[in-house]
């Protein structure tokens, strides 16, 4: 079973994220996307990058954050779906064990 990557050109990636470039440009230039390629009509970008883009304008049209909180906020939300999938790991080991 082969895992199918997406690979989007920054034409392709502004049309379906509904993204200006320049929007886009703004996203990787403060480190929220990390396109392959060197400038950006080189870039390619993949469906995480996709999702991660359209919750980045989301988080900025919805709080009014800078970039620079927005990319924090992302920081933050990844560390707390990490922390709960530790979490729930760590709850499903202690349940065997007290099980046992």
């Amino acid at each position: 079973m082969s895992t199918l990557i997406v690979q989007l050109d920054m034409e392709e990636f502004c049309e379906v994220a509904d993204l200006s470039a320049a929007y886009v440009i703004e996203i990787v230039e403060h480190g929220i996307l990390e396109p392959q390629g060197s400038t950006p009509k080189d870039w390619r970008f993949n469906d995480f990058e996709l999702s991660l883009a359209k919750r980045a304008a989301k988080l900025r049209r919805d709080l009014d954050l800078e970039w620079e909180g927005v990319a924090l906020a992302l920081d933050l939300l990844d560390e707390v779906r990490q922390l709960r999938a530790e979490n729930q790991m760590l709850k499903q080991r202690l349940g065997r064990l007290l099980a046992d």
